[in-house]
């Protein structure tokens, strides 16, 4: 027999579940506290469990995992176009029921240290983006007392010093005193983003997978750890395109009448890994150590820009087939199709 669909609109403390029963043909929509939620489905045969894949889910997918449940996480974008009129709970849980079992590509449940690793990316990435509003603060109030210093950290921390001495004498003491605080911080978050990092190299050097991967140029520890935590599952997807594909690394079509129209890259997708791949290829096809015959005919009759995409396609593509098929990285590599 098929497993039971069931549809779950996961929150943070009631559950909507939706389901046809496949003896009585009841539709079943109720509503469960989050503490009898596992209650419910132990005492279930082992049915299709279908939700988004949104906060807390993965957590959830691992749960009805274990009680021997089939658990298919979905993006929202594509629950989204079942939900058809009000949105609230119940139709949101009809809504993911309908996506359930419709053909499409699942979101691969992580593990507990996956989701750690990409937990440290996020806490990261939040202190870099603290740490750069930071500096432009500095710079922006300095600039009203006539000081302009130019754009970027190193700029800033060759001139404020000798800024500070001149205004010190124009401004009141409680003002340098806190510009000279706030600077003296920004070498507290490079110690915190230090020791974020030394801790994703901790995690490279005992997982395979991540230093297969490192090997490839413009993969570096970020890229290399957000991205095996990302995917998840390589065997979720069943090539490199896909895999690049569902970055979001391929351009947007539209098209009418037999005629298709090619735009610029449809950023759907995991927007941080992107943004690491699209950045470690930039630095490839800046600083080629060695002659690349592909990247030179590339930059030659296209913009940097897209050829910057197309590197970092061409880097997606390369990890899946690392990962997927479990061999270290050649640069000399020629991939032949099956015949």
């Amino acid at each position: 027999m098929q497993p039971t669909p069931i549809g779950v609109d996961i929150a943070k403390s009631v559950f909507q579940i939706h389901y046809v029963d496949p003896e009585t043909g009841e539709i079943v929509n109720r509503t469960l506290k989050r503490a009898r939620f596992l209650e419910y489905f132990a005492n279930r045969r082992p049915c299709l469990v279908g939700m988004e894949a949104c906060g807390g889910a993965h957590h959830w997918a691992r749960a009805l995992a274990g009680l021997g449940h089939q658990v298919k996480l979905m993006p929202s974008r594509f629950v989204k176009a079942f939900n058809i009129g009000n949105k609230n709970d119940a139709a949101d849980a009809r809504a993911i029921w309908l996506a359930v079992q419709q053909p499409c590509k699942a979101v691969a449940v992580k593990s507990e240290a996956q989701q750690a690793v990409l937990s440290l990316h996020r806490m990261r990435q939040q202190l870099v983006k603290f740490r750069t509003a930071q500096v432009n603060n500095l710079r922006g109030l300095l600039t009203e007392y006539g000081e302009v210093m130019g754009a970027g950290r190193a700029s800033l921390d060759r001139a404020i010093p000798e800024v500070l001495a001149r205004l010190v004498d124009r401004l009141p003491a409680v003002m340098i005193d806190t510009l000279r605080e706030q600077w003296t911080n920004l070498k507290e978050l490079d110690k915190r983003i230090r020791e974020i990092e030394h801790r994703l190299a901790q995690w490279m050097k005992q997982e395979p997978a991540v230093k297969a991967i490192a090997e490839i140029p413009g993969v570096g520890l970020l890229t290399a750890t957000a991205a095996v935590a990302t995917m998840g599952n390589a065997s979720v997807f069943r090539s490199g395109r896909e895999f690049a594909a569902w970055i979001g690394l391929v351009p947007r079509q539209t098209g009418s009448g037999g005629k298709l129209t090619l735009h610029g890259i449809s950023k759907r997708g995991d927007t941080y890994l992107r943004t690491l791949l699209v950045h470690g290829a930039r630095s490839v096809l800046r600083v080629r150590k060695e002659p690349d015959t592909w990247a030179e005919r590339l930059q030659s009759r296209r913009p940097l820009n897209v050829a910057v995409v197309a590197q970092a396609n061409k880097t997606a593509r390369t990890i899946w087939a690392v990962l997927a098929r479990g061999v270290a990285y050649e640069r000399n590599h020629i991939s032949v199709r099956p015949a």
